[in-house]
């Protein structure tokens, strides 16, 4: 880590409280900048975890727009029955912008949630994923595709999910907050920013207060 604290943020580009916590995202990447390493991980959702009708993604999209107060409702449009939960594909696709964009660019798994959640498009189809895709980054499309198909991609892909579940996680967003004197705080489920302002910042108060000492007494004598 090369700031004091560094904050993952767990996503699955089609859970809905991923795209709520989007703002909380975007509010905290501001307030810390050169201050905190911010970096995002794809953590799958498993096949059952998702909706079985359309009819149930709607009930859990007017339950979740009503707890955020969302002035819209997501669109179901993107679920398909036939693909039985596997939704892999969107996810490859944005793990494979990093190759084209750095880590810091988060367009291409923006855009995909977007374009699920907010205009129903089928991204579960890795055709329809890269061209949305391309089309938010200018990202040549044969160049994104190769990439989300690849064995590098998908291995990426599959290491952070299980880093998702070693840490015992189960709702998607979850962050995970680490300091370089050894603190941890994980939040799974949230999907403002406030609780994880108040960790951001103790973990700053408590590094600061640890160089503070170091300043005026060195490191510890050798045991």
């Amino acid at each position: 880590m090369s700031a004091p604290v560094t904050v993952t943020y767990f996503i699955e580009v089609l859970s809905s409280w991923c795209h709520w916590a989007e703002p909380a995202w975007v509010e905290l990447r501001q307030r810390y900048a050169g201050r905190v390493d911010f970096r995002w991980r794809v953590a799958l959702m498993r096949p059952e975890d998702f909706p079985v009708s359309t009819e149930q993604c709607d009930w859990f999209y007017r339950r979740s727009g009503t707890h955020v107060s969302s002035p819209y409702m997501l669109n179901s449009g993107w679920f398909e029955a036939e693909r039985q939960g596997h939704y892999e594909a969107p996810n490859w696709v944005a793990e494979a912008g990093r190759e084209f964009l750095g880590e810091e660019d988060e367009r291409i798994r923006v855009a995909l949630s977007v374009a699920a959640m907010r205009d129903g498009r089928r991204i579960g189809d890795l055709e329809t994923a890269v061209a949305i895709a391309a089309e938010a980054t200018g990202v040549e499309a044969d160049a994104l595709r190769n990439a989300a198909g690849s064995a590098a991609v998908k291995a990426r892909v599959a290491a952070s999910t299980q880093a998702f579940f070693d840490h015992q996680l189960t709702q998607r967003p979850a962050f995970l907050i680490e300091s370089t004197i050894g603190d941890k705080a994980v939040f799974t489920g949230l999907w403002v920013a406030n609780p994880l302002v108040a960790a951001i910042d103790a973990m700053l108060e408590d590094v600061a207060r640890y160089q503070s000492f170091a300043t005026h007494h060195g490191e510890a004598p050798p045991g």
